[in-house]
């Protein structure tokens, strides 16, 4: 039955005038990109709008076994208020507000294809408009910042208590925050590296205290304006790196007066740079890379 409808779903897709469209009938061109190995198939779905069931086909682009994989589907479409519009379906099929990772491969999209001029770019999200200023090298996008305005610093931090399977159970205390998507953010002590993030992360990202769900950092300080970061992304799992997960733990490492205004983050695919005067907006700095492009022809339905 799933085969069935992720079929329905392409097929679907491939009546419209979506420039995203492949050279072969009922395949679908994608390009995949990356920031700091954080992964997405991003679509070009032109004037055509979003396919009619962006969540069935994100499961099946994503899926790292049957599909492209990736952590995420991007749809980029036309916007009256920006030079693009962007839209991140996750890989469980999940709508996220925004991603501070994909949005610099949207930007580079852009630019590298001529669809955007000089060295600045906007970009409609859910959580409103971005804007982008790219590091261009020898014509192509390598790099951006993002402005992704100024966090939303909820009053409160929280204990939350877990009891998942094959671990002791915790209570976590962290501060939440929305980077124009929920965050937790916990400080530990022990070794990242060891820390058993898929079972505590899930359990946390699903809690009661957090009716929509919430992606979860565990930080540990490595010195002054420097911190390791590992995620677990709300509808994701854990990623090798969170762009808007780096902006929250860095906003709260600020605030928890161990950094003053700009902090390194060393993420397990790499490092991002937050900087944050404490009241304005939050600029996140990483690099964008795109990895290849191809063809998806959607599973034919069994007999």
């Amino acid at each position: 039955m799933r085969l069935r409808s992720l079929a329905v779903t392409a097929a679907a897709l491939a009546t419209t005038s979506c420039p995203g469209l492949g050279k072969r009938a009922g395949s679908i061109a994608f390009t995949k990109m990356h920031g700091a190995g954080n992964d997405f198939v991003c679509l070009d779905v032109g004037e055509a709008g979003p396919p009619a069931d962006p969540s069935a086909l994100a499961r099946a682009l994503c899926d790292r076994r049957t599909g492209i994989g990736a952590n995420g589907l991007l749809l980029i479409g036309p916007s009256r208020e920006a030079d693009a519009r962007m839209i991140l379906i996750n890989a469980d099929g999940s709508r996220a507000e925004m991603c501070g990772n994909g949005i610099r491969c949207v930007g580079k999209y852009l630019h590298d294809r001529g669809r955007a001029r000089g060295g600045e770019v906007r970009i409609e999200t859910d959580s409103g408009v971005k804007r982008l200023l790219l590091h261009v090298e020898e014509g192509r996008a390598v790099a951006a910042s993002v402005d992704l305005g100024p966090p939303a610093l909820l009053p409160e931090r929280l204990a939350v208590p877990v009891a998942p399977p094959g671990v002791p159970p915790r209570t976590f205390e962290g501060d939440r925050l929305s980077m124009g998507n929920p965050h937790f953010v916990v400080f530990l002590e022990e070794d990242l590296a060891a820390f058993p993030v898929e079972a505590y992360g899930p359990a946390i990202e699903r809690h009661a205290l957090f009716p929509d769900r919430t992606n979860v950092e565990f930080v540990r300080l490595r010195g002054r304006g420097e911190i390791d970061q590992r995620t677990w992304e709300r509808g994701a799992g854990e990623t090798l790196a969170c762009g808007t997960g780096a902006c929250a733990s860095a906003v709260a490492a600020i605030r928890r007066g161990h950094a003053d205004r700009e902090v390194r983050v060393r993420l397990r695919g790499g490092e991002l740079r937050i900087e944050w005067d404490g009241r304005g907006p939050v600029y996140l700095t990483g690099p964008a890379v795109e990895t290849f492009e191809g063809e998806w022809a959607s599973p034919r339905p069994r007999e």
